[in-house]
């Protein structure tokens, strides 16, 4: 994973682990209120901290077999890596696309972040600033240039 990617794991694992205490006080609230088999409050309050400790041991885990790589700290020598900034040109449209090639955890395709894992990357992954590529997507074959690769 990216340093941003560990950076923004660990920001939502503290707040995971600063509602746990709300958690536990609105299940106490609610046990107040009298019988546990009929009482909603309980009931909700009980599957809302399911949720939140699975996210926290997922999250935990995800963190823990990580390896952070941190592209700003190795010389840029035009190949395609994790972690790179990629801008390739469609050949057949001339449309020019930047992608970040991430983890699969933090992927997000309207913010220009792809999997490493997904076609693209790994049909880019190795490739070097200027090379021509053909890539299968689910949409069909692809031919990019690569126009630059950036270590940001």
């Amino acid at each position: 994973m990216t340093v941003r990617g560990e950076q923004l794991l660990r920001e939502e694992l503290d707040k995971l682990t600063k509602r746990r205490p709300e958690i536990s006080n609105a299940i106490a609230e609610a046990r107040e209120l009298g019988d546990l088999k009929e009482n909603a409050e309980y009931h909700a309050a009980r599957e809302e901290q399911g949720i939140c400790e699975a996210q926290i041991r997922d999250i935990e885990y995800k963190l823990s077999v990580a390896q952070v790589i941190d592209v700003t700290k190795m010389p840029n020598n035009g190949k395609v890596i994790f972690g790179a900034t990629v801008t390739v040109i469609d050949i057949n449209t001339d449309e020019e696309l930047t992608y970040r090639i991430v983890g699969d955890d933090e992927a997000d395709i309207k913010a220009n972040l792809i999997s490493v894992n997904s076609p693209i990357a790994r049909g880019l992954i190795g490739k070097e600033e200027g090379e021509e590529v053909s890539i299968t997507t689910p949409g069909g074959v692809k031919e990019f240039e690569i126009g630059s690769v950036d270590y940001v």
